[in-house]
């Protein structure tokens, strides 16, 4: 492995590793699709129209919907709602603590946002959380841009690291079948132009919250906490959920014996 400026993902690594290996309530198929359905639909009337070519926020949408495999005639329903009524949607940001302080930023794109108000304010208050103000949190999280890069047998693996490398990503992690890589959130766009120049279709492609800071709860207290975020992923309005949570080893064995 390559020198590569390292950015304190180590919790970050971990948890993607637990939530492939474990599945999880946004790795439901359903969810997937619903999740990146409502992303094209914005990016469509938001990024500049229905052709990808001329729309960078379609084309990665459509990037990830065929890294997840999702079917065409889905795409291009979700790309034909963008051009009706994608202005139906609009963003909403929650900011608040699990039990133990663990924090929790919440992204959700919503038609209705008393509805999503009242069932994310009914989870938290419901699993011994509290919902806090906007912004309050913020300094608790860097957006960061990840990547997942499926692993094949005819890659040149020293050389695509090189490739990353010079592109500007901080972190590169081989787990398995999967590449993991991370970067700063002004290079994200590089990454992603540098992967189309070689060819490489990322399984998924995104801009995520990284936390600065982790909080180690006890094994017991930290499947509470991880109930109440599954409850929030299975959530129709939300389309990301981010933590503090510091993945111990004994969580991670606790998770795997499960």
């Amino acid at each position: 492995m390559y020198d590569v400026k390292k950015s304190n993902m180590s919790g970050h690594s971990k948890w993607s590793k637990i939530k492939r290996k474990k599945g999880s309530a946004d790795s439901k198929r359903s969810k997937i699709f619903s999740r990146i359905s409502k992303e094209i639909t914005v990016a469509v009337k938001e990024g500049g129209g229905s052709d990808p070519s001329m729309n960078p926020r379609l084309r990665l949408a459509v990037l990830n919907a065929k890294g997840q495999n999702m079917p065409k005639e889905n795409i291009e329903r979700a790309i034909s709602k963008g051009e009706k009524d994608g202005t139906s949607l609009v963003p909403i940001e929650f900011e608040g603590y699990g039990i133990g302080g663990v924090a929790v930023f919440i992204e959700c794109l919503t038609d209705n946002n008393n509805r999503t108000v009242a069932a994310i304010r009914a989870i938290f208050n419901r699993r011994g959380g509290s919902l806090g103000t906007k912004g309050s949190l913020s300094f608790l999280f860097n957006r960061k841009g990840i990547f997942n890069i499926p692993v094949k047998k005819e890659m040149d693996m020293e050389a695509l690291e090189l490739d990353l490398i010079e592109a500007g990503a901080e972190d590169i992690e081989v787990d398995g079948d999967m590449m993991i890589v991370t970067t700063a959130l002004e290079e994200f766009g590089k990454i992603n132009k540098k992967l189309e120049e070689l060819g490489i279709a990322p399984e998924k492609a995104e801009l995520q919250r990284i936390p600065t800071l982790e909080k180690k709860l006890t094994v017991e207290d930290a499947k509470k906490f991880l109930n109440m975020i599954e409850e929030f992923d299975e959530n129709e309005d939300v389309q990301y959920v981010y933590h503090n949570l510091a993945m111990t080893e004994e969580l991670e064995e606790a998770l795997d014996e499960e």
